[in-house]
């Protein structure tokens, strides 16, 4: 088999297509979520605190000198991302627990009663008719 015939093989199988799929709308979600937690999530939290904006929050290591910048560490923008990463992580825990709910209800559906052979299907109904029949002997 050639190199490119197997690479088909491969990139057309079903699992390698819904994992490419998961794979782009993942990264379409984090930008989703990212922007919510930067504009939405954030500037209130920041009210809270007292006016501080997160991206702004970090500490001088060695000030601006001419025209060398400042050297700082960014703790603010870690804060963000941490929060970024629990919004996302709370979503996908909702979202997997809500298709295991439903292959559940999938899982549980009734089966249907199986094929009786005429013999069982008599028999079965004579049971029914004497268990509803009240008890004469009595």
């Amino acid at each position: 088999m050639s190199l490119i015939q197997e690479f088909k093989a491969f990139a057309l199988r079903g699992n390698v297509i819904d994992m490419a799929i998961g794979i782009i709308i993942g990264a379409a979600f984090g930008k989703v979520v990212s922007t919510f937690v930067a504009n939405i999530a954030m500037p209130p939290l920041g009210i809270l605190i007292g006016g501080v904006d997160f991206a702004d929050l970090a500490i001088v290591l060695k000030p601006a000198e001419g025209d060398v910048a400042a050297v700082t560490l960014g703790y603010g923008l870690f804060i963000q991302s941490v929060v970024d990463f629990l919004i996302i992580a709370a979503a996908i825990f909702v979202a997997v627990k809500v298709m295991n709910n439903l292959k559940k209800k999938e899982e549980s559906a009734p089966e249907s009663p199986p094929n009786l052979s005429k013999q069982e299907a008599l028999l079965t109904e004579i049971r029914d008719l004497l268990a509803r029949e009240p008890d004469s002997s009595k």
